[in-house]
């Protein structure tokens, strides 16, 4: 079969890529790299006048004549190899947008790939109209809106977020679901608003390649490392205040006894390196389930702090911790942190566990098996 990928989120259209071509398939991944992560794509689409003055000269074209240079910039390069583009069996986005241009602009890009290609598919892993509108409504006690609702947060940092929901977004969404035979979910915060949708083909799991990520038990002297990576652009959506505000807590407690690592929007290749040394890993609080960057933690034997609620143990009919379900609570999250660094055994035990999670459920190539049935 021959397959297109268009755009990519956390390595996901990556080791999706690798599942697939170990299965004898032919992969074309086509994507901007994800901004600041730069994850390898076969056919790279460069962003433009995303910093300094150039940053400044887009933000007034747009102002005056509502032109985004970046995304026309994409688009242009997009057509320089609609030849390449052409042909394929099937075309997966991996957003409603996914070059992550103007809602004008992924209508021609999306509008191409349908006319010259057999099938095409939506993975909802990120931010859209339906995930936003569910997570703006009170369908669940908490969300990546959160603390937009309650305050916590300028309401302005939402707006990248809360434009899915602006009528040319609509639009958007309105044409791409016209257009798709099917969309898939990537974990249970994508899945939950999907539930019920007529052209909704199902959760598969989020692809993990395991070659890349060996499992290393974690030294039992010393320390314990406790590791944090944040993304300034998303941190809000993430609530990582609740946990900068257990580690202050833990480091009043435990300054002997732990070593704090934080880090800040590194790229995907010095990231997965940083965090090889710690113990525990806090990832997000504001989900019910694993994104890609918790799996890879997961994979590699650390505990990790990330969504874990309920429905996903019920999901995977887990009667077992693999990852520690983070929830906005300082007190607990301080105890529950308090716990493993008086118990180091539980992290050992915790780390193992997550391991055999996602060789279990995540292996890359199970996955692919997953998508080629749904995509059938």
């Amino acid at each position: 079969m021959k397959i297109l990928l268009v755009g990519e989120y956390s390595r996901l259209h990556n080791s999706l890529k690798e599942g697939l071509m170990a299965l004898g398939h032919e992969v074309i991944l086509i994507s901007t790299g994800d901004f600041f992560k730069n994850y390898p794509s076969d056919i790279k689409l460069t962003r433009t006048y995303d910093s300094g003055i150039a940053k400044k000269l887009k933000v007034g074209i747009y102002k005056l004549f509502g032109i985004d240079i970046t995304s026309e910039s994409i688009k242009k390069q997009f057509f320089t190899h609609k030849e390449q583009l052409k042909d394929f069996d099937v075309v997966q986005l991996i957003n409603e947008s996914p070059l992550t241009t103007t809602p004008k602009i992924a209508i021609d890009i999306i509008s191409f790939l349908k006319k010259y290609n057999t099938k095409l598919f939506l993975l909802s892993c990120g931010t859209d109209y339906i995930s936003v509108s569910h997570a703006l409504s009170d369908a669940h006690p908490y969300s990546i809106l959160t603390n937009y609702k309650d305050g916590t947060y300028d309401t302005k940092r939402y707006k990248f977020i809360l434009k899915n929901l602006e009528e040319a977004h609509k639009k958007l969404h309105d044409f791409v679901y016209s257009q798709i035979d099917g969309v898939i979910a990537s974990d249970l915060d994508y899945h939950l608003p999907l539930l019920g949708h007529k052209k909704y083909l199902g959760l598969i799991p989020n692809p993990v390649n395991l070659s890349k990520l060996p499992f290393t038990e974690t030294a039992s002297e010393g320390p314990i490392v406790i590791f944090m990576g944040i993304n300034r652009g998303n941190m809000h959506t993430k609530g990582i205040h609740y946990f900068e505000a257990a580690l202050k807590n833990i480091q009043q407690e435990y300054s002997e006894a732990i070593t704090i690592d934080i880090v800040e929007n590194l790229p995907y290749s010095e990231y997965i390196e940083k965090y090889n040394k710690a113990h525990i890993v806090l990832d997000q609080v504001l989900a019910y389930d694993q994104g890609y960057n918790a799996l890879e933690a997961m994979a590699k034997g650390k505990v990790v702090f990330t969504g874990a609620e309920t429905a996903f143990s019920k999901h995977y009919k887990l009667d077992e911790t693999v990852a520690i379900n983070a929830l906005p609570d300082v007190d607990y999250l301080t105890k529950t942190l308090a716990n493993l660094i008086e118990n180091p055994e539980k992290i050992k035990q915790i780390g193992a566990a997550a391991r055999a999670f996602v060789e279990r459920e995540h292996d890359h190539i199970k996955v692919a098996k997953q998508y080629l049935e749904s995509w059938k």
